[in-house]
């Protein structure tokens, strides 16, 4: 199974589908999994000897180790894709994981934040001094006033801002672009810390716009780590990631009036449904206020 099929499959995943790194390395880790199960159970390292029943067999232990269903379903994907690409090259004749179905899952709706918590977290919390309490900022507000996902505000350049137009250029998830507006207040903002970047930081070979003190690019897990440590301030919501933010901006915009369509287009979403389940927080709003406001509700 680990041999020169999953290396081309993850060639193919990242080069020609040109999926993220994360999810490349998801599959990977799904994949490598399957493995080690179907060689500790069966003695099994031929991927053109797998049956549904080999299949069925690890999902049944999946889900005995107490791994939900969302888990499951993503490795499911995992397992589905990679025969599926085998099947197209050829290497074998028939997809065992073909009539897999994905197990049922509870619905989940988008966690934000209210709008008195974003008034909060950028009028009256206080960032730290200096360039690295203004990157920290900027990272907040960059996720909520555009609805960026992490890796793309990893990945924004300083050419990715069209100052004239007022928008900014955002590379999202199968390189596809989308264009976002900026405030004036946005704009001096980030002129504002690119005069400070340049003036703080030694010069480097790249154009990442947000970066370290040191002058080298963020990574995820600073970004994680100060999106969480604000927010832990802001909001006593269970989640504080960076996603968080993403939520609150597509909740509000519609909350505002926004159309659905075009919420859709500023988050880069591929199909409508994705972006539709912003529209049941919104009944949730009106069922609180009808519960709350109505004489006899």
């Amino acid at each position: 199974m680990i041999g020169q099929g999953l290396t081309d499959y993850l060639h193919y995943l990242r080069f020609e589908k040109r999926y993220s790194s994360h999810t490349v390395i998801a599959y990977k880790n799904d994949l490598e999994q399957f493995s080690q199960y179907l060689q500790s159970n069966f003695d099994l390292a031929d991927s053109g000897l797998v049956t549904h029943f080999h299949i069925r067999s690890w999902l049944a232990s999946l889900k005995e180790a107490g791994n939900k269903p969302r888990s499951i379903n993503r490795k499911i994907s995992s397992v589905q894709s990679f025969f599926r690409f085998l099947l197209r090259l050829g290497k074998i004749d028939k997809n065992p994981a073909g009539s897999l179905l994905a197990l049922r899952t509870p619905g989940r709706l988008p966690v934000y934040m209210k709008e008195e918590q974003t008034e909060f977290l950028f009028q009256e919390l206080q960032f730290e001094e200096g360039f690295k309490g203004f990157t920290d900022r900027l990272i907040c507000e960059l996720l909520y006033q555009t609805g960026m996902r992490r890796n793309e505000l990893l990945q924004l350049k300083e050419k990715d801002i069209e100052w004239s137009l007022g928008q900014v250029r955002i590379l999202g998830k199968g390189n596809k672009e989308r264009l976002v507006p900026l405030s004036a207040e946005m704009l001096q903002t980030l002129r504002r810390y690119l005069s400070e970047k340049k003036q703080n930081t030694e010069p480097r070979d790249h154009q990442f716009f947000l970066v370290l003190n040191s002058g080298e690019p963020l990574y995820a897990h600073y970004i994680y780590r100060t999106v969480t440590k604000y927010l832990s301030i802001a909001t006593t919501l269970p989640k504080k990631s960076p996603h968080v933010l993403r939520h609150t901006f597509a909740t509000h915009l519609l909350a505002n009036g926004a159309n659905i369509q075009a919420i859709k287009d500023l988050l880069g979403h591929s199909s409508l449904a994705a972006t539709q389940v912003y529209t049941h927080n919104n009944v949730e709003k009106l069922k609180e206020i009808h519960r709350t406001s109505h004489p006899r509700s």
